[in-house]
């Protein structure tokens, strides 16, 4: 009886987060949609492909601050809630330092290959904010994230991107629609948003503290999730920094715009993995197989919608030219190819939490980071002769060969499963 009372509040609570998070991603979907398009009519496809190539670069980068910090903090939490002070105490540092570091070693790197016809000022304040400012916020997100508070999570959210939209709407209402403006306004966003989203945790969560013994020991578990995500961040962004190196700021600007539909599109996704996260660390305790069931049970809940999305964004796929304006008509095409990468990225990702759920976060990271090489060299030999169709060729062999990979691996783990051979796979593949 007393299992039945706890499988029942876990799925309450997992409903419940899910929920909150739908509620804040619908209304993030609604403030992004205007944000974007706001952006995109008012940059002009040239100056947008600008403004996304310099933020693509620091996606490459943002992964390492905090050095997976916060995926190691909703663990301890999801564990024992009382470990949210130092686990919150040590993000917070490692953030600051790595934050200082990266933007010391990214920027001078980032003025040398982005393009020269990319202002200085403008790569500077959009790495500045990406890497030194904006971290603030997921820390404050994942600070309520890892008490399964998700309501204050999707507010945090939604709050950082109406601050983004009420930038641009401020450049526009002044007639300065430019990316050096946008630039300024970036940083002032990023700014105010970090703040509301720290004073948010001392104020209902109470103070960190700080357990530097505690920070050595974790340096090495931590990268494993940042190499994991910075692996995920390469083939998803790179491809339009080599686009805008290798190719045109239009055709970069073109292949953006239809990204950004595709990650909007899969928003909904992503708000049930994020609920479902800390449960992955509770059930994958009971090693691959526990962990796997879990992610096939969430799986099949949510595999309709993307075949939903897939359909949806083909067929409105002409409508996007008459919002954006007619510089952007070939984005009808490139939304088209990309629809498919919504169903792509669900199965691949729910493979990956159960990994990581599991204990496997070492070798997520090895399949990650091969599936990265692949989309690097890939894009080096199509990008050339084919522009934009070239990186979403490319982007969608990635993600396939991502969830094939995954699955492959998941499925050899759970089959085996059995205490010794789950510690030698760890052993190999490192720390969770």
């Amino acid at each position: 009886m007393w299992h039945l009372k706890q499988r029942w509040h876990v799925t309450s609570m997992l409903h419940k987060n899910a929920t909150w998070m739908l509620l804040g991603n619908g209304a993030q979907i609604l403030v992004q949609a205007m944000y974007f398009i706001l952006m995109a009519r008012s940059l002009g496809v040239r100056q947008y492909g600008t403004f996304v190539a310099v933020v693509a670069a620091a996606a490459l980068a943002s992964p390492f601050v905090g050095n997976g910090f916060s995926s190691l903090m909703i663990k301890h939490v999801a564990h024992d809630r009382t470990q949210l002070p130092e686990s919150l105490g040590n993000l917070l540092a490692v953030t600051l330092v790595s934050g200082v570091l990266l933007c010391a070693v990214v920027v001078p790197i980032c003025l040398v290959v982005l393009p020269r016809t990319i202002a200085p000022a403008v790569i500077i304040m959009v790495l500045v904010s990406d890497l030194l400012v904006a971290p603030y916020v997921g820390v404050a997100a994942a600070a309520f994230w890892s008490l399964e508070r998700l309501g204050w999570t999707a507010a945090l959210n939604v709050f950082a991107s109406l601050m983004r939209l009420t930038g641009i709407a401020v450049i526009v209402i002044l007639h300065r629609p430019t990316v050096m403006a946008w630039s300024v306004a970036y940083v002032v966003a990023s700014t105010v948003s970090s703040i509301v989203g720290l004073g948010c945790v001392l104020w209902f969560l109470g103070m960190p503290k700080l357990g530097l013994r505690r920070i050595k020991g974790e340096l090495r578990e931590g990268f494993y999730f940042s190499v994991s995500l910075s692996a995920q961040s390469i083939y998803n962004d790179i491809d339009k920094t080599m686009l805008a190196r290798l190719s045109t700021l239009e055709a970069t600007g073109i292949y953006a715009a239809a990204y950004r539909l595709i990650d909007v599109a899969f928003i909904p996704v992503k708000a049930l993995l994020i609920a479902s996260f800390p449960g992955f660390f509770r059930e994958g305790r009971g090693g691959m197989l526990a962990a796997t069931h879990y992610g096939r049970r969430l799986l099949k809940r949510i595999v309709p919608y993307p075949l939903f999305a897939f359909v949806a964004l083909f067929i409105g796929a002409p409508l996007v030219p008459r919002v954006l304006g007619h510089q952007y008509a070939q984005v009808t095409e490139a939304l088209r190819w990309l629809a498919v990468l919504p169903l792509l990225k669900t199965f691949h990702y729910f493979i990956a939490d159960s990994l990581t759920g599991a204990g496997y976060q070492g070798l997520r990271t090895l399949v990650q980071i091969g599936v990265a090489v692949f989309n690097v060299l890939i894009n080096l030999w199509i990008i050339p002769a084919h522009g934009w169709r070239g990186a979403a060729w490319s982007s969608i062999a990635s993600d396939g060969l991502l969830a094939l990979a995954l699955w492959f691996a998941a499925n050899r783990l759970a089959r085996g499963s059995h205490p010794r051979c789950e510690q030698a796979a760890k052993a190999a593949t490192g720390p969770a």
